[in-house]
């Protein structure tokens, strides 16, 4: 019975290592820990559950079928969006 609860409590205070953290992951965990007074553990464990999908927080999705395909041309728009991808050399150097 000691054997069985011994190794129950070992599983759940199990520790990771997780290596080759890519430096903007760490720099984002760091920023986050202090903007929000807590430890980079804390702070870390809550990326990987909402990364999970087992944050606290429901995260709504919305679907966008319902405007899938109902862009209608306009020719001011369309304008506009051709000045946009219009290259002025002036500035390009």
């Amino acid at each position: 019975m000691l054997a069985l609860t011994v190794g129950n409590a070992y599983t759940r205070c199990m520790q990771y290592t997780i290596r080759g953290i890519p430096a903007v992951i760490d720099e984002a965990v760091r920023e986050r820990a202090k903007a929000e007074g807590k430890s980079l553990n804390e702070v870390a464990v809550e990326a990987l559950a909402d990364g999970l999908g087992l944050g606290d927080e429901d995260v709504v999705r919305r679907d966008l079928s319902d405007v899938v395909g109902t862009w209608k041309k306009d020719a001011a728009v369309e304008a506009a969006l051709a000045d946009q991808d219009r290259v002025d050399e002036g500035l390009w150097k």
